[in-house]
């Protein structure tokens, strides 16, 4: 399958040490099987950062996930399961990660998550309600996480 990782400037080496503590699945690098989905996150990029807005389409053999050689967490729709996993997530500001996974599929927060949490944190809302309130707001779409240099060694770039 083809992945696409949106960014505002191109590179030649993955770098997990240059990701961002606090995402939805952890500190890794994220793609997309949607080009637009991973040009969407590449304007939002240049908005907040400046630069230029870029897609980067990498290979990627699916059959690597079922097999013995990769630990590989699946979430097929927004579940209590999920959100708590992203609430561990983005809590996670440390260098230890909050799970074992090389790869995790699953849907994408939305952009208020932040408000989210401080919400469930000082009990204005249950977890069920943090759960709706994280849908995507564009209708549920899904990322890769890749955690591991593992998992990042099973990326060919195209």
């Amino acid at each position: 399958m083809t992945l696409y990782h949106g960014t505002n400037a191109p590179f030649d080496e993955i770098d997990l040490s240059r990701s961002r503590k606090g995402k939805d699945f952890g500190q890794g690098f994220y793609l997309s099987a949607d080009k637009q989905q991973a040009m969407e996150m590449a304007q939002f990029k240049v908005k907040i950062l400046g630069g230029t807005a870029t897609i980067q389409e990498y290979e990627f053999d699916e059959s690597q996930l079922h097999g013995d050689m990769l630990k590989y967490k699946q979430f097929d729709e927004y579940t209590e399961e999920w959100a708590e996993f992203v609430l561990a997530n983005r809590e996670n500001m440390s260098d230890t990660p909050m799970h074992h996974y090389d790869i995790v599929y699953g849907p994408i927060a939305n952009d208020n998550v932040g408000q989210q949490m401080r919400n469930l944190k000082e009990e204005n809302i249950d977890l069920k309600t943090f759960l709706e309130r994280l849908k995507y707001k564009k209708g549920i779409t899904y990322q890769y996480f890749f955690g591991t240099e593992k998992a990042i060694n099973l990326l060919k770039r195209i």
